[in-house]
């Protein structure tokens, strides 16, 4: 063959081979595929397998400790009721056997009083008293009435007997016969010697005491408790006596001591609460009414300075935060806003750190809590009060960044630093809603009010609207012209004028009710914040309201809760003096602050008596002598210059005779409306570090 002709069929035959080689390696990348798809599919299936196998072995480990826990409670269930069985049975027979022993005790006396003869023999107290008092001249006085009945019988039966005799002859009696009718006569007006045997045969004591029902309250004196258990007085005294207790007739003894008596003597024992009445005033409600929706109550929460009050200013679009002093918040502020999409109650609580009760307050009469944080400050000592608040009310949070419009601030840093405490964004798997907001430029704030309102979507909030309001006392103070005042968040109901409602110690009739607005209004429903008027004190913060149909019931009720705090008052302040006594043995000379507060507003009393007892020292300590809502009076002055202690007004000034007392004592009189100085003037008075001229400066003086 030419040579030419062997390279053309070399050239032609090396691509057949190329072509045969493609499809085999094709083939084995396929078969390795299905060989490791295969592989997969039997380690899923045998990972499946042995999954179900330990589903089953920890299914059938857990079915066998529930029945071993079922067997075991059976065991020890009916070994109770064996137990409880044979303690019925015992104190059965021991009952039987005491019955059985009075019964026989019972017959042999009556048998020796027989053969004694029972004319002769004197009574017992045990077995034939049947005087109803224990007096020895009431017992007399008892005797002569029962001699004088028995008398006026023994006279109609004598005469009964004299009358067939007349009709005979009359002159047939005998002289002895005159003389035994006369003497049947003196024997019934002044005898003791058949009439005493007839009453004692006439009455025969039962065998075994009657059990009674004896419902004891939580104090009752002994005489009371004789009269329930139809028992004489000495026999209460004797009971006592046996274990181990002395007492008189008229000696007031405790609930458990009534009750171990009673049933000693065999009584059943029923215990009675004092405060009966108060739980039958406050269950005597409107029931049958149908729930409504309502609008949610949102507290705006968060550190001092953060935004809060700007951010409802911008809301409620007035300037509240410029009418606040030292532009902080020092009250709680309720304010309902109408949206587009419904009505919303606000709250807006102080951030600073005095007013820790106020925000609890808050947090407690809430539905959702707003959290305002600052995007440039982060998360504050304040924030994280306000988050524990929240969490202890089981209220959910909705966070709002505020001064998002600040070149500093930082959104991620904000989620960081709340994360770690429990708070997490949805965009991370957690519930609460971030809405990054700016209530100086308005940013968001449709957001949030969106958000506020499918968290309240979620919650489904009803309250009865057609029906006797109640709600809780959000702030409380003393008005010069109006007297107590008392702004209320109403829950459920709707308070009218002149409804008679019960707060804590304090009840009234609603003489007028304002909004937030100052309009009068003359009805609030749920979720309604309103200034009541008509109260007969200043409630504390934080007391239910109630609307009760009774003012007599009313004023029942806050009476017995006086009496209650009056009584743990007095027992508080016996413990300390007695803690004081050994504590002033121990340690040596300690200096008192004595101060005299007055402020505007009950929770600024609690929040700044607070802060100021938490100053004290081991050498220094500060003792609040007085403290209450209103201005100063000649009474605050007087009991300052005794206690030669510091007058403190916190948002009110004292009267014109208050000041004639200050001028005449030259009292040390301090007027502040912001804490901040307060407290930093009271520190420095307490280091010494006070100068002379501030401390002897009293301003607002005419």
């Amino acid at each position: 063959m030419p040579r030419k002709s062997r390279r053309s069929v070399k050239r032609k035959s090396k691509p057949v081979v190329r072509q045969k080689k493609r499809p085999n390696a094709r083939r084995n990348i396929k078969a390795e595929r299905e060989a490791a798809e295969q592989a997969k599919r039997e380690a899923a299936d045998k990972a499946k397998r042995e999954a179900a196998e330990k589903d089953k072995v920890s299914n059938q480990q857990t079915d066998d400790m529930t029945k071993t826990a079922q067997a075991d409670k059976a065991r020890r269930e009916n070994e109770a009721a064996e137990l409880k069985r044979k303690a019925e049975e015992e104190a059965r027979r021991k009952l039987e056997e005491e019955a059985r022993r009075v019964a026989e005790e019972a017959r042999r006396m009556a048998e020796e009083n027989e053969k004694n003869g029972v004319n002769n023999a004197e009574p017992t107290e045990d077995t034939s008293d049947y005087h109803v008092t224990t007096s020895q001249h009431a017992r007399q006085a008892e005797d002569e009435n029962d001699r004088e009945v028995e008398g006026g019988r023994g006279r109609t039966r004598s005469a009964k007997a004299a009358r067939p005799a007349k009709k005979g002859n009359k002159h047939a009696e005998s002289k002895a016969d005159r003389e035994e009718a006369r003497a049947a006569v003196r024997g019934g007006k002044g005898g003791k010697q058949r009439k005493g045997s007839s009453l004692q045969q006439g009455f025969q004591k039962p065998a075994q005491a009657v059990n009674r029902d004896v419902v004891i309250g939580e104090t009752i004196t002994v005489g009371d408790l004789a009269n329930k258990m139809a028992v004489k007085g000495s026999q209460v005294i004797k009971a006592m006596m046996k274990l181990g207790a002395m007492a008189t007739i008229n000696q007031v003894i405790d609930q458990e001591t009534a009750q171990l008596v009673a049933e000693e003597m065999g009584h059943k024992v029923i215990l009675r609460r004092e405060n009966e009445l108060e739980e039958a005033v406050m269950s005597d409600r409107d029931t049958g009414a149908q729930a409504e929706p309502r609008a949610p109550v949102v507290t705006i929460m968060g550190h001092v300075d953060h935004g809060k009050t700007s951010l409802l200013d911008y809301i409620r679009s007035t300037k509240v935060a410029s009418g606040e002093a030292g532009g902080i918040t020092q009250h709680i502020g309720a304010y309902h806003v109408e949206t587009e999409n419904g009505m919303i109650t606000f709250l807006d609580t102080p951030g600073h750190a005095a007013f820790t009760s106020m925000r609890a307050r808050g947090a407690q009469a809430t539905d959702i809590v707003v959290l305002v944080v600052a995007a440039d400050d982060g998360v504050m000592p304040q924030t994280i009060e306000a988050i524990q608040h929240a969490k202890a009310a089981q209220v959910p949070l909705v966070v709002a960044v505020n001064k998002i419009d600040k070149p500093e601030a930082d959104m991620d840093r904000v989620k960081n630093e709340l994360s770690q405490y429990g708070v997490m964004p949805e965009e991370w798997g957690g519930e609460s809603q971030f809405i990054p907001v700016s209530a100086k430029a308005g940013t968001g704030i449709d957001d949030l009010l969106n958000a506020i309102l499918l968290q309240a979507e979620v919650l489904e909030l009803k309250a009865i609207r057609n029906g006797m309001a109640s709600g809780a006392v959000i702030e409380s103070f003393l008005d010069k012209g109006r007297g107590p005042v008392a702004t209320v968040l109403v829950r459920e109901g709707t308070l009218h004028k002149g409804d008679i409602v019960l707060c804590g110690f304090e009840y009234g009739r609603v003489r007028a009710m304002r909004n937030e607005l100052g309009q009068e209004v003359l009805e609030a429903g749920p979720s309604i914040p309103v200034e009541i008027l008509g109260l007969s004190g200043v409630p504390a913060a934080g007391d239910e309201v109630t609307v009760v149909r009774d003012e007599k019931k009313a004023r029942e009720v806050a009476l017995y809760r006086q009496g209650k705090f009056r009584e743990v008052k007095l027992a508080r302040q016996q413990k300390s003096k007695l803690e004081n006594m050994f504590a002033n043995m121990t340690e040596g000379e300690v200096h008192e602050v004595n101060i005299v507060l007055k402020a505007d507003v009950q929770g600024s009393v609690e929040a700044i008596s607070d802060s100021l007892l938490k100053l004290s020292t081991e050498e220094v300590k500060v003792k609040i002598i007085g403290s209450g809502v209103g201005g100063i009076t000649e009474t605050d002055a007087t009991l300052a210059a005794a206690s030669n202690a510091i007058l403190v007004g916190f948002n009110v000034r004292a009267d014109a005779s208050a000041r004639k007392v200050i001028e005449s004592e030259s009292l040390d009189l301090r007027y502040y409306s912001v804490i901040y100085n307060l407290i930093d003037e009271v520190k420095a008075a307490m280091s010494g570090m006070l100068s002379p001229e501030l401390k002897q400066q009293i301003i607002g003086l005419g």
